[in-house]
């Protein structure tokens, strides 16, 4: 009984192994391939047309960063939280003490946002519903930035830089 019942999980573990190694071979083109399409830059130039918020930077250490800012509505090593008044507020995020990202909200229309080509230096359509959406490579600039407009009255714009982690 002993031996039926070793040889029976020994064809199961075979079976899935080999389920395994095909799943492997018919997934890593595709791998391959959205990581390709992911090193490449989209639209734009080599030079971002939006590389700073504020006098802040990617790679600006903390205090640098503080100071352009001033007072952070919350605090940490890892990063801060800033409001600009009610319209406009802004995430920098930190890693061992330098900028990595930089998000920013603008929470009051489109009167208030920049538009995706001061942002983007390309013009981007707009989906039926009014949304926008659009993530531009730099990786001469060594980060990424992305443009994110809701749907709705008022909408939301999201501006987002990010370094690129070689």
């Amino acid at each position: 009984m002993f031996v039926v019942v070793k040889v029976l999980l020994q064809a199961r573990l075979a079976r899935l192994f080999l389920l395994a190694a095909a799943c492997l071979v018919l997934v890593a083109p595709v791998a391959q391939a959205q990581r390709s399409r992911d090193a490449s830059p989209q639209a734009g130039g080599e030079d971002p047309a939006f590389n700073e918020f504020k006098g802040v930077r990617i790679g600006m250490t903390a205090d640098e960063t503080r100071k352009k800012l001033g007072d952070a509505k919350d605090k940490s090593d890892d990063q801060d939280f800033y409001l600009f008044g009610e319209k406009l507020a802004a995430q920098v995020l930190y890693k061992m003490h330098k900028v990595v990202t930089i998000s920013i909200d603008f929470m009051g229309g489109l009167n208030d946002a920049p538009s995706p080509k001061q942002v983007l230096g390309t013009d981007v359509e707009a989906k039926p519903d009014g949304s926008i959406y659009k993530l531009v490579r730099y990786p001469k600039a060594g980060y990424w930035i992305s443009y994110n407009r809701t749907a709705g009255d008022p909408p939301l714009v999201s501006i987002t830089m990010q370094k690129i982690d070689q």
